[in-house]
């Protein structure tokens, strides 16, 4: 039988605690979570794996490293509440649940997100919920929000999402350009946000966050 719980310790001392993830809360939290039960029953032998896990279209379960070191930049309270976009089957979801008051997450795949509602409720996730919809448009009737974490990249991010951070509120995702991705953090202050680059990770572009090409005459 498979001793998750050490694999869960193995991908935290491995993956990412020696990518400076030195944050209690979110050690405790990738600890804590079980990610074998939020991928499909064929992927639990690799949850624990290096790498972005596939989870089918354009959704991946991001690596330990980049989800760790993107909740430590986002530096997320107790107090906050979180928009979590393109949340696959949950896992981001639940470690959010764990760092803050509320999550709101969205997921285009019906099927995703009824898994990952039914999970969350079954490991006991009370403070999450699960929309379906377009991870682009967001969820403005239950924001603003602190912050929004996207699982995956970004070419660009539409302006109506970001109409959905509070003053002050913060925003992480990876841009990618081409086979070159970097993690950003945004900062909402003044009405206007602030980018700031923070280490280097890929992912899949997300559908609807492609970069909108201009049609020249």
């Amino acid at each position: 039988m498979t001793d998750y719980t050490a694999r869960r310790t193995m991908m935290v001392d491995t993956q990412v605690r020696p990518s400076d993830v030195t944050k209690f809360p979110i050690i405790d939290a990738m600890l804590s979570v079980p990610r074998e039960v939020f991928v499909p029953d064929a992927q639990r032998e690799v949850a624990y794996m290096g790498g972005n896990l596939e989870l089918g279209g354009d959704r991946v379960m991001l690596e330990p490293r980049t989800m760790g070191k993107m909740l430590d930049a986002l530096d997320i309270q107790p107090h906050e509440v979180v928009l979590d976009l393109g949340c696959g089957y949950g896992y981001s979801t639940a470690i959010l649940a764990r760092l803050a008051e509320s999550v709101v997450a969205v997921e285009s795949d019906p099927q995703m997100a009824a898994d990952a509602q039914r999970t969350l409720s079954e490991t006991g996730v009370d403070n999450a919920a699960v929309i379906e919809g377009a991870p682009a448009e967001g969820a403005a009737r239950h924001g603003p929000y602190d912050v929004i974490m996207v699982q995956g990249a970004v070419e660009d991010v539409p302006a109506p999402l970001l109409d959905q951070l509070r003053e002050g509120g913060r925003i992480g995702c990876i841009f990618m350009e081409g086979a070159v991705g970097t993690a950003r953090v945004g900062y909402r202050l003044d009405g206007r946000i602030s980018w700031r680059a923070v280490f280097n990770a890929t992912a899949p572009v997300m559908n609807g966050f492609e970069k909108q090409h201009d049609f020249v005459l």
